[in-house]
């Protein structure tokens, strides 16, 4: 998620009042918006977004190729922490409805055991060194990342490498890995809000390879066996769709060296990298779960700009200020939910969002209209807006301590914005931000929202749902 979510408590009090079942699908009404009240601050030169910045920016960050993979290496010699990221790029694109979960499956598997590491090889010596190697997903690609000491870092990429390259997929470990997803995808139906989540995402993107869940559904993971692991494994694990990010304190001349000797020794293949194309332009919607709960919970999507796009940034902002009204108003003021904000999702395609839980669904979503409007046509001051700016400049860097985080930020700047540099303008970028931009992104993109609600369908009047 954005920053929206870590911002909603602190912008509640110290910037809301200066920032004064099956898919049912109805087109929601044409609304015309009001012209907004002027700034007072004159309008700043946004950032060019085509231009990549100059390599003096950041000196201890370089990019080069190894066998044909990108690497991307950021010297941190303040700790001796290794953090290494594996992306296999493509993400829900290279999913069919049938495949959705099998990389996933495929790299949780091959920790059951690769060709020079039995299972319990590995796992002891995994232990022994202290080491984490952990697998994610997402929209856009799947992640094998290694956490490592200095002295450690050798013996953990062998490790990694091999499950990368020579996973053994016994039909046996493979069922009881497949098994376990199928269960946790199972236990979705427990969590509202992780079903409420899965929902949403559905809903926004139907039609959209970013509507198939990387993790895998109960139907598709139920189908998939040891045999179409191998397959895939053996078509798919590919050098072009790789890219690796290392964040510690390790030469170029050692990382050049792993890679070589490792995953530079595959298939090279014909992938290629690009974002993918836009969502449709679809109507307002909603599903409805009915589930027996305490309270009920609202998720609401819509389509945002590309990472590239001048108005990324701008709706950032906007979808922060609209948290921190949110939150003033359904909870300090209100008292109808413990948990309200206006989140953006970070992607190839942003997302920006509505979220709540609460027993009065009704009346929140009557607020969140109004203070979508007051949004779009109101005042934001200048005073408001720097103080924004610059609680979200503290929250980047806390939120890119770490060596792992920085890896996450380079690789989303190098992928979704095509230059790793760009991470080093992320302040510049927001800093340029004017009101008049957060309100016509307010304008542009809050609107035609798609809904997903889990809880007691009397509490809900499907047609507010449609007035967004």
């Amino acid at each position: 998620m954005g920053y929206g979510v870590v911002l909603a408590a602190v912008l509640a009090v110290s910037s809301a009042g200066a920032l004064a079942g099956q898919p049912v699908v109805k087109k929601a009404p044409v609304k015309t918006s009001a012209k907004p009240t002027p700034a007072k601050r004159a309008p700043a030169k946004p950032v060019a977004l085509s231009p990549a910045v100059t390599s003096s920016t950041d000196t201890l960050t370089s990019k080069f190729e190894v066998a044909g993979i990108p690497v991307i290496l950021r010297r941190v010699t303040a700790n001796n922490v290794v953090a290494a990221n594996l992306y296999l790029l493509g993400g829900t694109r290279q999913l069919t409805a049938k495949s959705q979960g099998i990389e996933t499956l495929l790299l949780e598997a091959s920790e059951r055991g690769t060709a020079k590491y039995p299972r319990d090889v590995l796992r002891t010596k995994m232990a022994r060194l202290g080491s984490a190697i952990g697998v994610g997903a997402n929209a856009d690609w799947t992640t094998i990342s290694l956490r490592a000491t200095t002295t450690g870092l050798d013996s953990t990429w062998a490790i990694l490498a091999d499950r990368v390259m020579a996973p053994r997929l016994d039909p046996t470990e493979v069922e009881l890995v497949r098994e376990q997803f199928v269960t946790a995808t199972r236990q979705r139906k427990d969590s509202p809000d992780a079903l409420l989540e899965y929902l949403a995402d559905s809903i926004a993107f139907a039609g959209h390879p970013y509507g198939l869940e990387p993790t895998g559904t109960e139907a598709s993971l139920t189908q998939i066996r040891a045999a179409d692991l191998k397959t895939y494994h053996a078509t798919q694990f590919v050098t072009s769709r790789m890219m690796l990010v290392v964040v510690g304190n390790v030469s170029r001349t050692k990382v050049e060296s792993l890679v070589r000797e490792t995953l530079g020794r595959l298939p090279k293949g014909d992938y290629r990298w690009s974002l993918p194309d836009p969502p449709a332009e679809l109507p307002g919607a909603y599903v409805i779960e009915q589930r027996t709960l305490p309270t009920n919970y609202l998720q609401g999507y819509f389509h945002g700009p590309k990472a590239t796009s001048p108005d990324y940034p701008a709706l950032r902002l906007a979808c922060a200020v609209l948290s921190g009204r949110l939150f003033a108003e359904v909870r300090g003021r209100r008292n109808l939910t413990y948990s309200v904000n206006a989140p953006f999702v970070e992607r190839a395609f942003s997302l920006g969002g509505l979220y709540v839980t609460t027993t009065q669904p009704d009346e929140v979503l009557a607020i969140m209209q109004q203070q979508i409007t007051s949004l779009r046509e109101g005042t934001i001051t200048d005073e408001g807006l720097d103080r924004l700016v610059q609680q979200f400049i503290v929250t980047y860097f806390l939120d890119n301590e770490t060596n792992a985080d920085q890896a996450n930020m380079l690789a989303r700047a190098e992928l979704y914005q095509g230059d790793f540099r760009r991470a080093a303008q992320f302040v510049e970028e927001l800093r340029a931000v004017t009101p008049e931009q957060i309100q016509q992104a307010a304008r542009t993109y809050m609107g035609r929202v798609r809904w997903a609600y889990v809880g007691d369908p009397a509490k809900v009047t499907p047609a507010r749902m449609l007035r967004f």
